[in-house]
């Protein structure tokens, strides 16, 4: 029963995106804004699971890519880059990680990693983008941590349930993705 009501909560329109500006640059509202949208949870957890899937050095270097892409990304939307379609990216990496993880994929390395790099960029934009006009080292830290975070209680996640059920994450991951893109 707890599992529906949170997928039916992440479903839910007002809780698809985590984009709406922050006012003060603090390490508080850094990390909440990565914890504040379904989006960018849903994302940020199904690396950590492709990455425990995936095993070896994916362990490390897919959560490591994500967040220094994320913090690239977090400074070009601080200063004011354009990236067109970024909305689409951050809810097609939801669907995607997720189809992945449901999928068992085992693709090379290197092609995750810049999926995973580019996956990162558009999330970090969008906290960057709508983050505070001071105090961005401070905010980046947050939600640098918070991201971190959610990705490793993918991993611990990820190693702790049988293959069958990590899937069936990915699989959930997908299909709320979906939702999400269906909703917004």
């Amino acid at each position: 029963m707890r599992k529906s009501l949170i997928l039916l909560a992440a479903m839910t329109p007002t809780a698809a995106l985590a984009h709406a500006g922050h006012d003060a640059g603090s390490f508080g509202a850094g990390f909440g804004h990565p914890l504040g949208g379904a989006d960018h949870v849903l994302a940020m957890v199904a690396v950590g699971l492709l990455a425990a899937q995936s095993g070896g050095r994916a362990v490390w270097a897919l959560p490591v890519t994500f967040v220094a892409s994320m913090l690239v990304g977090g400074l070009l939307g601080a200063n004011g880059a354009p990236f067109p379609g970024v909305e689409p990216a951050i809810l097609a990496s939801c669907i995607i990680l997720g189809a992945m993880v449901a999928l068992a994929l085992r693709l090379p390395l290197a092609v995750m990693l810049v999926g995973t790099a580019f996956f990162g960029a558009a999330h970090g934009w969008a906290h960057g983008a709508e983050g505070p006009a001071s105090g961005l080292l401070v905010y980046a830290a947050g939600f640098a941590i918070a991201t971190t975070m959610l990705h490793g209680l993918g991993i611990l996640a990820g190693r702790a349930v049988p293959a069958l059920m990590l899937r069936g994450a990915g699989g959930l991951a997908m299909v709320a993705g979906a939702a999400l893109a269906v909703a917004g």
